[in-house]
């Protein structure tokens, strides 16, 4: 093999272990992870955690983690941690719950920069425990120091910046968990430097979605989450759907000369989770191919597509649809589902769905219960396929059904 199809510098990315004072499984999940980020990276320059260790930031929990993490992190890694919002939750006071991070993990300070084979490495730190973090002026005129720093020592190679939370609106789940104190002068410290690419974890949103990357001044990308999936709200399923806590993933970067690969893992079942995503160097803004606009191609149902509903399962006020899942080009993220009451044209209740992209395999048909119905009444179901950009299929499934009228129960004298 050619030094050019040799990667200069790879890392894994990973956060959101939340190990916990005694049970077992996220130790497990931790370890399993990184048995195979060993296996598929033999050699590795260095491993990054982007926040929250530990579930309460207890002694006995960043033990537990750095147990496995000291067994497993290959001797050729230089270890980068950044602190999370749920390692101050210990109870301490801010200084004394910094002061055990940084003794647990022996990172030089919260925040710093270090030159690994070339290559700057920007670790960032929330400073409170806040969950939306909190990044202070002081820290951000650092880092806008830092990235000056970087940039005069090679504009044409990637700089990259790890911080806990999302800059709020750049991948998915930044709308909801984002960093929102002090955001826009932390944007406007990043956004004179394309060649940035930042890492940010806990949001726990899953990588399938092609948002977990987003490039406009520069590339940001997700982490998901050792520990569990979470989603956003409003959908039937819960933003903590059912089996949420049967999830692993992370990343693996390789960086070339002329590109960083960023590979999707799927620790739970030993998988890359599709292609890598792939930033060009030199970056350049009129490059960037992860825009919001990357996608105008609607999702479409196939041809033999049907919505079942399921009259045994039928209520009083509720119903069961069964209907074929559609695809496209990315991914179907959801489905809007318009129940139309034509005992009573006033009456359109709105349901929104997710596709269970989440899960793996994707179940070939969906499965949702229909709630607030009125009794005896006939209604109208229509299902609409929605992709991770709001393109919206032009067929409309379609079916219906009649709830139950409501027993009266008789009373005997």
């Amino acid at each position: 093999m050619s030094t050019h199809m040799q990667p200069t510098l790879v890392f894994p990315v990973i956060s959101d272990i939340h190990i916990d004072p005694s049970g077992e499984g996220s130790v497990a999940k931790f370890e399993r992870a990184m048995l195979q980020l060993n296996a598929r990276a033999p050699h590795q320059d260095a491993f990054v955690i982007v926040g929250d260790l530990t579930n309460n930031g207890l002694e006995e929990e960043y033990d537990r983690n750095l147990e496995v993490f000291r067994k497993h992190k290959l001797p050729g890694a230089t270890p980068l941690i950044t602190i999370g919002n749920h390692d101050y939750w210990n109870g301490l006071p801010i200084e004394e719950a910094q002061a055990r991070f940084l003794a647990k993990t022996e990172m030089p300070s919260l925040y710093f920069h270090q030159v690994i084979k070339g290559y700057h490495f920007i670790v960032m730190a929330t400073e409170d425990k806040v969950t939306s973090g909190y990044f202070s002026l002081d820290q951000i005129a650092w880092l806008r120091e830092q990235l000056q720093v970087a940039a005069a020592d090679s504009a044409e190679r990637p700089i990259f910046v790890f911080l806990h939370q999302h800059l709020k609106d750049t991948v998915y789940g930044s709308e909801d968990w984002g960093i929102q104190d002090n955001i826009e002068p932390l944007m406007e410290a990043l956004r004179p430097y394309p060649q940035v690419i930042t890492f940010s974890g806990h949001s726990h949103y899953p990588l399938q979605d092609p948002r977990s990357i987003h490039q406009e001044d520069f590339t940001s990308v997700g982490t998901a989450s050792l520990s569990y999936m979470e989603v956003e709200h409003g959908k039937l399923q819960g933003n903590l759907p059912l089996g949420f806590e049967k999830f692993s993933q992370g990343l693996l970067v390789e960086v070339y000369e002329d590109r960083v690969a960023i590979h999707r893992l799927d620790f739970e079942y030993d998988r890359q989770i599709g292609d890598a995503w792939i930033v060009s160097l030199p970056a350049s803004t009129s490059t960037f191919t992860y825009t919001i606009h990357r996608d105008t191609d609607a999702p479409c149902f196939p041809d033999h597509a049907q919505l079942h509903v399921e009259a045994d399962c039928t209520t009083s006020n509720s119903t069961v649809i069964v209907f074929d899942q559609a695809s496209d080009n990315e991914l179907v993220h959801a489905y809007n589902v318009t129940v139309e009451n034509r005992s009573d044209v006033e009456e359109i209740v709105h349901y929104a769905a997710f596709s269970e992209s989440y899960k793996y395999p994707v179940p070939e048909q969906l499965r949702l219960e229909i709630p607030g119905l009125k009794p005896d009444c006939e209604y109208s179901i229509a299902v609409q396929a929605i992709d991770a950009f709001g393109n919206g299929s032009k067929r409309v499934l379609q079916g219906s059904c009649r709830t139950r009228p409501v027993e009266v129960l008789k009373v005997e004298n």
